[in-house]
């Protein structure tokens, strides 16, 4: 591909991202517009609607996978890792603002998908069996809360930079919000 062919894709991969958070049910045509580029360019691209999306959701899992591998989930000392990992996923999700629910109804993704949900599920037993989270909480309730606060991190406050809503996002993982 040639460097200007590789721009417009990655340009139009992240428009098409950031429009389709605001609006999920944005055309092509608007999407070319706020991309700057002709719709008959999108469509040399991406043949349809879905093949678009699919190219999203693969660029959001590759930039996970990144966030993954930088984290160091099996050999960086435990809280070290959470805070890289948080820290990457805000800026995954920032770059990136792709509805999970949409996500996970792509058959396409489902492989990746479970394989970083085994990952992520290995890192908080690591976590739970170093004592950095509670061993006594339910099944699936470590997980479910750090996916929460990353997303407050990442969505409800994008004007605080991704390193210090990753403080403020372990902060309040670890040792909650209230002043007891």
């Amino acid at each position: 591909m040639r460097a200007d062919a590789v721009r417009n894709l990655e340009k139009i991969l992240s428009t098409a991202a950031r429009v389709l958070a605001a609006d999920p049910g944005a055309s092509m045509v608007k999407i070319a517009a706020e991309t700057g580029v002709d719709r008959r360019t999108v469509y040399r691209q991406f043949e349809s609607r879905e093949a678009l999306l699919a190219a999203i959701y693969a660029a959001r899992y590759d930039a996970v996978d990144i966030v993954f591998e930088s984290a160091r989930l099996t050999e960086a000392p435990v809280a070290v890792a959470l805070h890289r990992y948080v820290e990457g996923i805000i800026d995954a999700t920032r770059q990136w603002p792709v509805a999970f629910d949409q996500m996970v109804a792509d058959p396409t993704t489902a492989a990746r998908r479970e394989l970083l949900g085994k990952r992520l599920d290995a890192f908080i037993g690591r976590a739970v069996d170093e004592g950095l989270f509670r061993a006594d909480l339910p099944a699936g309730w470590i997980e479910a809360l750090l996916r929460q606060v990353i997303r407050v991190a990442a969505e409800d406050v994008p004007h605080i930079k991704a390193a210090q809503a990753a403080d403020l996002a372990v902060d309040a993982l670890l040792h909650g919000v209230g002043q007891a």
